[in-house]
């Protein structure tokens, strides 16, 4: 699997979907705030680092896949559901890379400038998600099989 970006993709994006995504992250960004002030920033910086987009865009990229195969004749339910779930483990890869830029945050900020902080913080983020990437290209998908390749 080779990653790139398809900038095109941006224009098949419809307004009310930017605006779904939008609200739902301000949403969450809103929620976590609430529960910061009630119960401390440690807790609502957990919740702050829950994508804020991810369910929006789950559903949008699914919708998406079951419109693409309606197109061409067949029923896309199942292909929707797939490129969801494939959006989903990309996500949670991703998260075990911020909650590591997260973690070092919060343990070097207080100690060191915020220059070498954020330095490092990157590093382990980078390192993390490009390690999960790695082991889940080795491990994962020889559990699953091919459902997801």
């Amino acid at each position: 699997m080779i990653v790139n970006a398809k900038l095109s993709a941006i224009r098949g994006i419809k307004p009310h979907e930017w605006i779904i995504r939008f609200v739902f992250g301000g949403a969450v960004c809103v929620i976590a705030g609430l529960i910061a002030q009630r119960f401390g920033p440690v807790i609502g910086g957990f919740f702050l680092a829950f994508p804020a987009i991810f369910p929006a865009s789950a559903s949008l990229v699914e919708a998406h896949e079951e419109q693409h195969k309606a197109r061409a004749g067949f029923n896309g339910t199942n292909r929707g559901r797939i490129v969801a779930a494939i959006d989903a483990l990309g996500t949670a890869m991703g998260c075990i890379g911020l909650a590591g830029f997260a973690f070092v945050v919060w343990i070097w900020l207080p100690r060191t400038g915020s220059a070498q902080t954020f330095i490092l913080a990157t590093f382990v983020w980078l390192t993390l998600s490009v390690g999960v990437w790695l082991l889940r290209k080795k491990r994962v998908f020889r559990r699953l099989g091919h459902a997801f390749r």
